[in-house]
């Protein structure tokens, strides 16, 4: 398997996604349990980043394994996070008209084993190459914009998790700290994640290796038009659609990125 990521680690790093997130599926399928979904996604990352690095044994550079312990300390923050949130919950509503229909948990799934392989695709080249030099006012700048993204993802996080388990807040929207400037701070995070490490590698992707740039670019389309602001938007308005508080919330701030709010 070490050869095969060495040798062609872009389809090794898609047997692995495929793998860590079938057997979960598998699970997720028999017990009809939302429980295990983002857990597999983050583990996905966990799994193969280091797998990538040691594919040419030692012989990796400093940058190579920063970019692999900045994928790692993500995976870990995130997917603690979202398992531990779901075992207080029991469900996620994103699966409510997916968890007892096959077809639509399946159709979710091959988009989660898609989404991984293709994320980590500019990494499946970077983190097996031999040319890797050292660090670089590049490496610093995207390094930056990730451990900003991190924070930024992780603060915002943390802020509507404490809020949501205060009881008075029961039925209410989360409008504070960094959600006052923004509807969606932790995706504006994660987006800064993936582009601050795309940022460090991409001085190594030369020739049609520049198209992994489907990385960045698939996670930013994913949460701006698929699985994530949209969703929550939906979820947003049906919930608090007719409350004029609300409403002017959501037309004085930010979608995403977090800003001052409009004055109404």
């Amino acid at each position: 398997m070490i050869n095969l990521f060495s040798e062609q680690p872009v389809l090794a790093s898609f047997i692995l996604s495929v793998s860590v997130n079938l057997i979960f599926f598998l699970v997720a399928l028999t017990l009809k349990t939302d429980k295990v979904t983002d857990l597999s996604y983050s583990l996905s990352f966990m799994a193969i980043a280091p797998l990538l690095l040691a594919a040419n044994g030692m012989n990796f550079s400093l940058q190579q394994l920063i970019v692999t312990l900045a994928i790692v300390v993500w995976g870990i923050r995130l997917g603690s996070y979202l398992f531990y949130r779901i075992l207080l919950t029991k469900t996620d509503e994103r699966f409510d008209d997916k968890r007892n229909n096959p077809k639509r948990l399946t159709a979710f799934w091959l988009l989660q084993i898609t989404a991984v392989w293709l994320i980590l695709m500019p990494y499946s080249f970077y983190l097996t190459s031999r040319t890797v030099g050292g660090m670089s006012f590049i490496t610093l700048s995207g390094l930056a914009v990730y451990a900003a993204g991190l924070i930024i993802e992780s603060v915002s996080d943390y802020q509507k998790f404490i809020f949501k388990k205060q009881p008075d807040n029961k039925g209410k929207w989360m409008d504070k700290g960094l959600w006052h400037w923004s509807r969606h701070p932790n995706y504006f995070g994660e987006m800064l994640v993936w582009w601050g490490l795309f940022v460090v590698v991409v001085p190594y992707l030369t020739g049609l290796k520049l198209l992994t740039l489907i990385g960045p670019v698939f996670i930013t389309l994913l949460l701006l038009f698929v699985s994530g602001i949209p969703l929550l938007e939906k979820s947003a308005e049906k919930k608090y659609g007719n409350n004029p508080d609300y409403v002017a919330y959501r037309d004085s701030t930010s979608l995403l990125i977090p800003l001052p709010r409009k004055k109404n």
